[in-house]
């Protein structure tokens, strides 16, 4: 299932469209997703062009109609907000198709999945824009800012991972707690220098997309981690990653997540320098008289 949205391929072909079907382009992109679904004679209309360039437009783009444009987003939709019982039936049918195709012969599962793996963590890391990634890391190192990370179902792993490793060098890091008044009181004291790390991926929670929003309107900043359809927190963000998701089961892979996250505790680590490292010894000493280690 590809994990590239028709807004990256209409953003990705700007270029080759004439300035009347570039018109029609950005009314698309400045309304996506629904604007895609609007008649071919409303988008004319908010375009400024005649309704055959609308056609031209998507022609243009490498689709065979407008229809066959409005099925490619219904499509992507449907991926966006895919369960793991939708990607299991999918992968099923594929892997029948496969088997029935290869007579029984198919290649090693391990092979199979770990070229699957290698392709998602390759690619999560060419789409990493340096500039962002620097940003996250000049927000994560500076000690004057309080950083609070929150996951979700199945990130809140990856929330804590990134946590506890950034508490063994640098002060001022909190979980977003489990109970509600705890969590309210927490909420209540996000502030201008706080960050947010939000980890957000289908299908979407809505108390992220809301965290995001208060952690901005207090004047904080906002990292967020998310696949490549992007949660809506993602509106509300300083720094974006997206992370491919593809694996070989029904359920959408953390392992590029992991790889990208571990890879900004190191560089966060090493923009902290020597005050994260006495913190550490002075961390493992606390552990070692409390009998911790």
């Amino acid at each position: 299932m590809s994990s590239t949205t028709l807004a990256d391929e209409i953003r990705k072909r700007l270029g080759d469209l004439s300035p009347a079907e570039r018109k029609v382009a950005r009314v698309l992109l400045a309304g996506y997703p629904a604007a895609v679904f609007e008649t071919v004679a409303t988008i004319a209309d908010r375009a400024s062009v005649s309704a055959p360039t609308v056609l031209r437009c998507a022609s243009r783009l490498g689709f065979k109609g407008f229809p066959d444009l409005q099925a490619a987003l219904r499509a992507e939709l449907d991926a966006r907000t895919a369960s793991p019982i939708t990607l299991y039936e999918h992968s099923e049918a594929h892997r029948h198709g496969t088997r029935d195709q290869a007579g029984d012969t198919a290649d090693p599962r391990l092979g199979a999945d770990l070229s699957v793996v290698q392709q998602a963590v390759s690619q999560t890391f060419d789409e990493v824009a340096p500039h962002e990634f620097d940003d996250a890391v000049q927000l994560l190192s500076d000690p004057r800012r309080r950083i609070h990370v929150v996951g979700g179902r199945f990130t809140h792993l990856l929330a804590h991972y990134l946590g506890l490793h950034l508490t063994q060098f640098r002060d001022q890091v909190q979980f977003l707690p489990d109970r509600d008044v705890e969590r309210t009181s927490f909420l209540t004291q996000l502030a201008r220098r706080d960050v947010t790390v939000l980890f957000d991926y289908r299908r979407y929670e809505a108390d992220k997309t809301v965290i995001a929003e208060l952690a901005r309107e207090r004047g904080g900043k906002v990292i967020v981690f998310t696949d490549p359809w992007l949660s809506p927190a993602a509106a509300h963000a300083d720094v974006v990653f997206t992370t491919q998701v593809t694996s070989g089961s029904p359920y959408d892979s953390l392992t590029p997540a992991l790889a990208l996250v571990e890879s900004l505790v190191a560089a966060v680590l090493e923009r902290v320098g020597e005050k994260g490292h006495e913190r550490m010894k002075l961390s493992e000493g606390v552990a070692r008289r409390t009998g911790l280690i």
